[in-house]
């Protein structure tokens, strides 16, 4: 996994409701991976 941000790689710390957008916008678009609740720390 990366180790920054990018244009198609975005960390966060908190849950927001309105997350559940982009996540339906990855779900919609070609071959991407999304993953929730990690945390190597």
């Amino acid at each position: 996994m990366a180790n920054k941000e990018s244009q198609t790689v975005e960390y966060k710390q908190n849950w927001h409701n309105e997350y559940l957008r982009v996540i339906s916008a990855f779900a919609n678009s070609s071959g991407d991976v999304l993953y929730i609740g990690l945390d190597d720390q």
